[in-house]
């Protein structure tokens, strides 16, 4: 390849090198998914920061190893270990970093482009969705699944998913359904689409130098069929319209009911129902706040709110049981502390969104 050079002194678990005129992250962790701890975030930062003053460096590749993952979020099981520890300097230090990153490739000055394959949940989707250009292959798969593990929706999707036609945005934040790479498209998740098997031969061309957008252009295929978020987006954008969660799940529950709606419409609206029932009522009622506020917010203040609520729900029960039953125990059974949406402290979180008690981004 034109002008490849090795990166050395990076942790093996994620890659950096120079191909020509692009830049090349590889995310190398594929056992975990390519999951990242906070030294691959530090080193990421480091690394674009440079990149950032470098005129030889005109483009940006991330990609991930293994084909099941491009990336599957951050460690939560590191940061759960953290915080059971009382290691609470660390936990900050986390989210300060990951934050920090997210908001580095949003304001990146040059084209950042994401090759994604498998999985891209949490923080995977935060460094790439703010990126300029996010290609799809088949095996593509979106998913902020924060609020079955009583979490939130994080790493800036207070700005991006609100911005989502159809509340569509609204429906994936408050399910933490996956999605493929047809609706990705659809949507605007995703930018391109492009196989796997070409995406070597695309890095190649990056390298060369030529305009990103012509080369991408050169290398898409036809997207493909949009899938259910589109299908139904109709439904989607009445039920999530309601004020509140308790007004979604009436709307959906009566939405299974209507014998005026397809059949394929009626069973959506109760399988969302269903999976919203099975998520923490607190982390509902937080992903419907940011639904509810993020889209007329700078993306400045959409990560400082998240940071707060990261350090709101570092105090909280929810995470705690979320990530046991779902990482740790695996007995997929949580016990949500409160239990029920009426006795979620509402206050308290629209305090923890608004205030400024919690963390803020700042360079790790």
């Amino acid at each position: 390849m034109v002008g490849a050079e090795n990166i050395t002194g990076a942790d093996d678990d994620i890659l950096f090198a120079r191909h020509g005129a692009a830049g090349l992250i590889t995310l190398n962790r594929p056992r975990a998914l390519n999951a990242l701890s906070l030294a691959m975030i530090r080193a990421m930062h480091a690394r674009l920061s440079a990149w950032a003053t470098d005129d030889t460096v005109t483009r940006v590749v991330v990609r991930g190893t293994g084909g099941r993952a491009f990336c599957a979020g951050g460690d939560v099981r590191a940061i759960h270990a953290l915080a059971t520890a009382g290691r609470d300097a660390e936990v900050d230090a986390f989210w300060h970093g990951e934050y920090a990153l997210d908001a580095l490739v949003q304001g990146y000055d040059k084209p950042i482009v994401s090759l994604i394959d498998g999985i891209a949940m949490g923080g995977g989707n935060g460094i790439s969705l703010h990126g300029r250009h996010r290609i799809a292959a088949e095996g593509y798969r979106f998913a902020m699944p924060e609020v079955g593990i009583g979490f939130f929706p994080d790493v800036g999707m207070t700005h991006a998913l609100p911005r989502l036609p159809h509340r569509a945005g609204h429906y994936l934040a408050l399910t933490g359904a996956t999605i493929g790479p047809g609706d990705a498209l659809a949507l605007g998740l995703a930018t391109h689409a492009v196989p796997a098997a070409r995406f070597d031969d695309l890095v190649a061309d990056l390298a060369l130098g030529d305009d990103v957008a012509d080369t991408l252009a050169a290398y898409a295929d036809t997207p493909p069929p949009p899938g259910p978020v589109m299908a139904h987006r109709a439904l989607i954008d009445a039920c999530f319209s309601e004020a509140d969660v308790p007004g979604i799940l009436s709307r959906l529950d009566a939405a299974a009911h209507d014998g005026s709606l397809s059949a394929a419409d009626a069973a959506f609206a109760r399988e969302t129902a269903a999976l919203m029932r099975t998520r923490s009522p607190t982390s509902l009622c937080i992903a419907h706040l940011q639904m509810q506020r993020g889209a007329a917010m700078s993306f400045a203040a959409c990560m400082a709110a998240e940071a707060r609520l990261a350090a709101f729900l570092m105090r909280g029960h929810d995470f705690f049981e979320g990530v046991r039953a779902a990482l740790i125990d695996k007995d997929g059974a949580p016990v949500w502390n409160p239990a029920r949406l009426d006795d979620v402290d509402g206050a308290a979180i629209r305090s923890a969104f608004e205030g400024s008690n919690g963390l803020a981004p700042s360079a790790p």
